[in-house]
């Protein structure tokens, strides 16, 4: 036989038994998956940028443990410094910087940081940038709720007993005074996973936070809107476990919990990366 005549009949003879294989599979109502040639991955575009923000009586620096780890899976990341000086200050501080980025993004709040994530995500420019928002033992807030409004079950121990009051500028200071959790007491609050040399560092470098973070109305809610997930920290006595429990519920957020205190993007920084690049859609 000629060459081209064997491959005419090769030819003739895969299509026919392609075509009876796709009917006899059809027939059984199962897909059928050929492997005719090679194909081609998918490429899943550029990875998001993680915006980390902090919450009060912190600074960037907690984010430290999980910047290496993100850097180190290739994200793109930044921390910006949160202000602290109170809820609309803090989002709209926020929404200027996302303002400036192009691309997507994952937000992601730790404490306050929860609540100035909520608003500013529907303040910025860029809102249809942001693709999902992260909750790191952090206030959930809907629209026209307080932080105050958000721990009415047992377990947070901040309030008169545990905080310091400093007078601080009008100029500096909207609300006249600046809020510290004492330091006698710094450990057992924030970071009881942590040992007492590391926690008494935190409580030297703590940032004063403003009242007024803790008593202005949240403006908006963006949760209702965009994919959200919550980490909820076993041993949380800030804002309290079963508080965030309930908020992480409300927000029908993708919830995973970590036995680790409050300030748990310091003790168990995996846990919180692995949960920002599920949200990234980029498993570890």
């Amino acid at each position: 036989m000629e060459k081209n005549q064997l491959q005419t009949s090769i030819a003739g003879m895969q299509s026919h038994w392609i075509s009876r294989t796709v009917a006899a599979v059809a027939a059984t109502g199962l897909t059928l998956f050929l492997a005719i040639g090679p194909v081609a991955a998918q490429d899943p575009g550029p990875k998001p940028t993680v915006v980390l923000v902090h919450g009060g009586f912190a600074d960037a620096s907690a984010w430290h443990g999980v910047i290496k780890h993100l850097k180190d899976d290739g994200f793109p990341v930044i921390a910006p410094g949160n202000p602290l000086r109170g809820l609309q200050a803090d989002s709209a501080y926020l929404a200027s910087v996302l303002d400036t980025l192009t691309g997507p993004v994952i937000l992601v709040g730790a404490s306050e940081g929860g609540i100035i994530i909520a608003n500013a995500a529907a303040m910025t420019h860029n809102a249809q940038n942001v693709k999902a928002l992260v909750f790191v033992a952090a206030f959930i807030p809907d629209v026209g709720e307080r932080a105050a409004d958000l721990t009415p079950l047992p377990g947070s121990l901040i309030g008169p007993a545990t905080l310091q009051v400093r007078p601080c500028p009008a100029a500096s200071c909207p609300a006249g005074v600046e809020l510290y959790i004492d330091s006698a007491v710094f450990r057992t609050v924030m970071a009881g996973d942590l040992s007492r040399d590391e926690t008494d560092v935190l409580a030297a470098a703590q940032r004063g936070t403003s009242p007024s973070l803790s008593t202005e109305k949240s403006q908006f809610a963006a949760w209702h809107t965009v994919p959200s997930f919550a980490i909820v920290a076993t041993e949380d006595n800030a804002i309290g476990t079963a508080n965030l429990r309930v908020m992480a519920e409300r927000a029908h957020a993708r919830t995973v919990e970590v036995e680790a205190s409050h300030f748990l993007m310091i003790s168990e920084p995996e846990a919180v990366v692995s949960v920002i690049e599920s949200a990234a859609g980029r498993s570890r």
